[in-house]
This record gives C-alpha cells, sequence and structure tokens, in this order.
C-alpha cells in the first residue's frame, strides 16, 4: 500500500505543481461480507471529493477512476 500511495502521491503532487503529503498515513482495511455493504461503501468513496469541497459532483473529479459508461453505484 505504502508504494502505491507513494507513487501515486508523487504523480499528483506533479499534476498540481506542488509538493507534500497527499494520503493519511494508514490504512483502513475492511472485509466487505455483502454487495449491499460494498454499494455503500462505493458510494463512500465516489463522494469524497463532494464532502471535501474539491467539485459539486463525484464524476468532476480528475483523480477518480471511473468507467466509460456511468458508475451505476454512483448517485448524483
Amino acid at each position: 500500500m505504502g508504494g502505491i500511495k507513494g507513487a501515486s502521491a508523487q504523480l499528483i503532487n506533479r499534476e498540481l505543481g506542488r509538493s507534500g503529503k497527499v494520503w493519511q498515513t494508514e490504512s483502513f482495511d475492511r472485509v466487505l461480507r455483502s454487495s449491499e455493504s460494498l454499494d455503500t461503501k462505493l458510494d463512500y468513496i465516489l463522494r469524497n471529493p463532494v464532502r471535501a469541497g474539491l467539485v459539486s459532483k463525484w464524476d468532476d473529479y480528475a483523480w477518480m477512476w471511473k468507467r466509460l459508461e456511468k458508475h451505476p453505484y454512483a448517485v448524483a
């Protein structure tokens, strides 16, 4: 996880023309036991940039992974 965070932080900082931390130090691994739980977690992740005030819609966030079609779990 540290390698992924380190490499992506370098790319993000380079793109934004800044330096410093991008990710939290700790990671919180969870075992998802049902599709309902997965849907809830996906919705939470997709809404993070909106809650942080970075964008008004999750799919406007440049760093969000996107499928070619709109994500079926996202609520705009």
